[in-house]
């Protein structure tokens, strides 16, 4: 028999994982139901008609689709096989595929249950995503995405509390050095417009927001390879070493794209968060405009966010954007939305590189009863008042031998064992000892759960 395994790019959770994952989720998820959004949840394999078209050639491929049930190749006709074109016959045996992301998901839900909620509705989901990506540092086949969407208002006010949505979360989780980039497709739109490829704007975003993997001279190659002309890539080329702060950049813009309503659209939208922002202030995050941020989703209008911890090797760690018209593809038009989506899987091996996870007593067990085998009522007894304390406590199940009962402690890192021997049930003053500094303490009942309780 083979060794068990499981895909590549997917992962188990043992328990002290699981316990920290939890820790991340519920800060995100307290964060959330500050701001006023709320709880929704989707299935998590859509229609393949409801994601295929809507993440770009690029994403599209990345789109784990379902094969039918039965047999699946039965009502494929005989020429679609013969020409082995995988892309040809896939609507004929696959009608369903994993989610790719929760916003594409979100817009159909907004669309199919719109009498239902009330606009503008904001909403969480925590929930996981599959891409077919190449494994790798950060980058999973099965990830969560912590995703919150304002859909149903235009207002501007919304890319400001996003902006501060990220920086509460981030800094809650102990990240210090964090950067928010933002941009603004319009401003992308622009770009292409002032260098006549307006045509070719979704060429020429995917290739600009490579430019910190591949460098400019890989993004000019990009280019090329998709017909852009030279004369063009020579005005997009300046993009690629702007300097300064947030005004100086956005003032070499305003000069740049003043031929462009759509591009001088997009900087005064920028300009709007930064002044809120200005305003309002931020705790840890460094908001940041980087000209050169597209972001490959199709679907962006307006703003588009990207997050990095400055300190970290990872990638990104959160991102999102402003959809105009994101619900006009299920058949509801003129709903604009805006959202962002937090990396749990990225953020997890940002706060564990960082040694920021704090201390988890309180989610594991605190307290293990040493069982020698005497009067199990009153230990199960003792038992029951520690847990009506809110004290998480265990009884050693056997009274198996006292080196496997601590090694048992030791093994699930339970902070302090108490001893149940015969002399202790009878007196009521029971030896409890510090798993960690090897103290051991006469104690009643009463004292220890002074000492334990939350």
């Amino acid at each position: 028999m083979s060794k068990p395994s499981i895909p590549k790019g997917t992962r188990d959770f043992l328990p002290a994982t699981m316990v920290k994952r939890n820790y991340i989720f519920s800060t995100i998820k307290k964060s959330f139901i500050k701001f006023g959004f709320l709880p929704i949840e989707t299935p998590c394999m859509e229609n393949t008609s409801t994601l295929m078209g809507k993440y770009g050639e690029e994403g599209d491929k990345l789109i784990f689709k379902i094969l039918n049930s039965g047999d699946f190749l039965s009502k494929v006709d005989e020429q679609s096989l013969s020409e082995k074109n995988s892309n040809g016959i896939l609507s004929q045996i696959s009608e369903k595929a994993l989610r790719y992301d929760l916003t594409v998901p979100f817009a159909r839900f907004v669309v199919q249950n719109q009498n239902e909620i009330a606009f503008p509705f904001k909403r969480y989901q925590i929930q996981p995503v599959w891409r077919a990506d190449r494994p790798q540092k950060g980058r999973y086949r099965e990830f969560y995405q912590c995703d919150a969407d304002v859909v149903g208002s235009d207002a501007l006010i919304y890319e400001v509390e996003l902006v501060q949505l990220f920086d509460e979360v981030l800094s809650n989780l102990g990240i210090k050095d964090f950067t928010i980039k933002i941009n603004n497709r319009k401003i992308l739109s622009g770009i292409a417009e002032i260098t006549g490829m307006s045509d070719k704007i979704i060429d020429i975003t995917v290739a600009i927001d490579k430019l910190d993997k591949i460098g400019a001279e890989g993004v000019i190659k990009e280019l090329r390879e998709k017909e852009i002309p030279d004369s063009a890539i020579d005005k997009i080329k300046p993009l690629f070493e702007l300097k300064g702060n947030n005004s100086e950049i956005i003032e070499v813009m305003k000069r740049m794209l003043s031929n462009s309503e759509m591009g001088m659209k997009g900087i005064e939208e920028l300009e709007y968060v930064f002044e809120k922002i200005n305003l309002l202030g931020l705790e840890n995050a460094i908001l940041e405009f980087d000209v050169t941020l597209a972001r490959g989703l199709n679907y962006y209008t307006g703003a588009i966010f990207e997050v990095k911890a400055n300190n970290v090797s990872i990638g990104s760690i959160c991102g999102g954007g402003r959809y105009d018209d994101l619900t006009g593809i299920f058949g509801l038009k003129g709903i604009s939305g805006v959202g962002i989506s937090f990396g749990a899987d990225r953020i997890y091996d940002v706060v564990e590189e960082l040694q920021l996870f704090p201390s988890f007593s309180s989610e594991t067990t605190q307290l293990l009863l040493i069982n020698f085998g005497e009067d199990e009522n009153k230990s199960l007894q003792i038992l029951n008042q520690f847990r009506k304390s809110n004290i998480n406590t265990e009884l050693y199940p056997t009274d198996a031998k006292l080196k496997k009962q601590m090694s048992y402690a030791d093994a699930k890192n339970i902070p302090y064992v108490l001893f149940l021997g015969e002399e202790e049930l009878k007196s009521g003053s029971f030896n409890m000892k510090n798993m960690v500094s090897g103290e051991q303490t006469q104690m009643n009942i009463i004292e220890i759960i002074e000492k334990l309780k939350p």
